[in-house]
């Protein structure tokens, strides 16, 4: 955050405790879209999510999953095969190469487990802040950070709260602003906001239900 006046930094965490109200009301129960069965489906579904909708990863992962029921089979294919099945999530080349290493990694370094800390998740190829904050707060309730993810990020600009285009940034900022208990939730919240009544596209913003704060 850019360096405030601590009126201005009042003002600013007013406005957020009133967005996290009517998030409140609007999606008393925020959930992740991505479907799984265990913490390391979770983990592939949100590497293959990069730049890819949660609706088509999840008609990835339908088959994917039925082919590739343990870890020990990721560790196991060849990657050619492997970029094959998740061609269609887009980046396939680079996400097949991070998910097979991680399966691997686990299996050698954290006994197959994903593994409880933000540093740890961070030792993973393909896993930064952000999809470390999902996995750990969905897994484990370890909530370390905000999850910024691309509705976050837009939506965190538009409503006043950060001035930065950086996910690194818009984090440190959010994390001051909202109380630790809201900060897993609040992912989510503002995602499903997004997908319902603020999209990327143009539309009469004002009409949106947050544009009055």
């Amino acid at each position: 955050m850019k360096k405030l006046s601590k009126k201005e930094f009042e003002k600013r965490r007013k406005k957020a405790l009133a967005i996290i109200k009517a998030l409140k009301k609007l999606f008393p129960n925020p959930r992740i879209a991505l479907k799984y069965r265990n913490p390391w489906e979770l983990f592939v579904s949100v590497v293959l999510s990069a730049q890819c909708t949660d609706k088509q990863v999840n008609k990835v992962t339908a088959p994917l999953f039925r082919k590739y029921r343990t870890l020990g089979d990721y560790a196991k294919v060849g990657v050619k095969e492997f970029q094959k099945d998740i061609k269609s999530t887009g980046f396939y080349r680079n996400k097949a190469k991070n998910i097979l290493a991680a399966a691997k990694m686990l299996k050698q370094k954290f006994r197959g487990k994903i593994p409880r800390t933000m540093e740890e998740m961070l030792t993973l190829p393909g896993i930064g802040r952000k999809s470390a904050n999902v996995i750990l707060g969905n897994v484990y309730g370890v909530v370390e950070g905000i999850a910024v993810d691309t509705h976050v990020r837009r939506l965190s600009k538009k409503l006043g709260l950060t001035d930065h285009d950086d996910p690194a940034k818009i984090e440190r900022d959010l994390m001051k602003l909202i109380p630790r208990k809201e900060w897993f939730p609040i992912t989510y919240r503002l995602i499903d906001y997004g997908r319902k009544y603020c999209a990327a596209r143009p539309h009469a913003h004002e009409n949106c239900p947050l544009s009055r704060i």
